[in-house]
């Protein structure tokens, strides 16, 4: 086996990660290809998302302060995230000012 030099070498393992890389991001699209029409499928990517941010919520209010001004702030910027978000319905938009006006809140008091 003839022995690579340094550039070849590198070039092999660059091309491999790539091959590697793409296949890894294919292969979801074309395991599921197949599940599209699923109604297991719809219901998750209707019922998921929601699942998600509950989780995460609450996931992120476990740590919070159980008293004082600081747990003000805390329902203030969730009361601002839940409201915005109902009203407009734009997640990033809601998580955006939610998080501006808790940070804007425990800075400033």
């Amino acid at each position: 086996m003839p022995e690579l030099s340094g550039s070849a070498y590198i070039a092999l393992l660059v091309g491999v990660s790539a091959a590697v890389t793409w296949a890894l991001r294919i292969l979801p699209f074309a395991a599921l290809a197949p599940m599209r029409d699923s109604a297991i499928v719809k219901y998750l990517g209707v019922h998921m998302p929601v699942g998600v941010m509950v989780i995460l919520a609450l996931y992120t209010l476990r740590g919070a302060p159980r008293a004082g001004l600081d747990l003000a702030w805390l329902a203030i910027g969730v009361l601002v995230t839940a409201g915005l978000h109902l009203w407009r319905g734009q997640a990033l938009l809601s998580i955006l000012v939610g998080t501006a006006s808790y940070v804007a809140l425990v800075s400033f008091w």
